[in-house]
């Protein structure tokens, strides 16, 4: 499955590919497929925190200024998505991190707390917004509820300055790491998606990501 997220990840074409990782089986993976990877402290408390030491290994010098996280457990994550995150961050001089968002396809997904939404102040092209909140509680209201999908685009010193900072009040309320840059100042920005990715979270969906690479060989 890492593997399947690096090589996505290549074919965006925005940049070199790393993988950090807390375990040294998925080190050797990616290493054994050909791929960089860093070994990085099991204990770090994020995923971002994890970006930070890897950067520090691999770019001490600071020569990139925009970084993509990605999450491990996302293997058709189509490229398109990398390629509108890190454009996010070249269009729009005052944000300082990018995601993605997609509309709600079900009803049921409005309602689900383990789905975030995105409060979001959509741009006139319909495909680029500025995020004004996340929260995982029911929206209400004509128009499309947004869903957001864990992909960042950080600029280096707002991935520095997110990560120096202890967990918000608003972050711990709704279990939502993104609030804390909100909550910082910081500006948020979402590029609007077609189909959300598939995430592999627990074994009903690893049997569906199998069935999909089945189909799709």
């Amino acid at each position: 499955m890492i593997v399947r997220v690096l090589r996505q990840a290549e074919r965006a074409g925005v940049g070199p590919v790393a993988v950090a990782a807390g375990d040294a089986e998925i080190v050797a993976a990616v290493q054994a497929a050909g791929g960089t990877a860093v070994l990085t402290d099991p204990d770090l408390p994020s995923g971002s925190d994890r970006i930070v030491a890897a950067l520090n290994t691999l770019d001490p010098a600071g020569e990139h200024d925009v970084v993509i996280n990605l999450q491990g457990d996302i293997p058709f994550l189509s490229p398109s998505v990398v390629q509108a995150a890190a454009r996010l961050l070249a269009d729009q001089p005052t944000c300082d991190i990018s995601t993605v968002m997609v509309a709600e396809s079900d009803p049921a997904e409005r309602t689900n707390p383990d789905i975030p939404k995105v409060v979001a102040a959509m741009q006139p092209d319909g495909r680029s917004a500025r995020a004004l909140y996340f929260t995982r509680s029911v929206l209400y209201g004509d128009g499309p509820v947004w869903l957001h999908h864990g992909v960042y685009g950080y600029r280096r010193e707002a991935l520095a300055r997110f990560c120096a900072a202890p967990p918000s009040p608003l972050e711990l309320r709704e279990r939502l790491e993104q609030l804390r840059a909100l909550e910082l100042g910081m500006s948020i920005w979402a590029a609007v998606i077609d189909e959300a990715p598939i995430s592999v979270d627990n074994p009903a969906d690893l049997e569906r990501a199998r069935k999909f690479a089945r189909e799709h060989r």
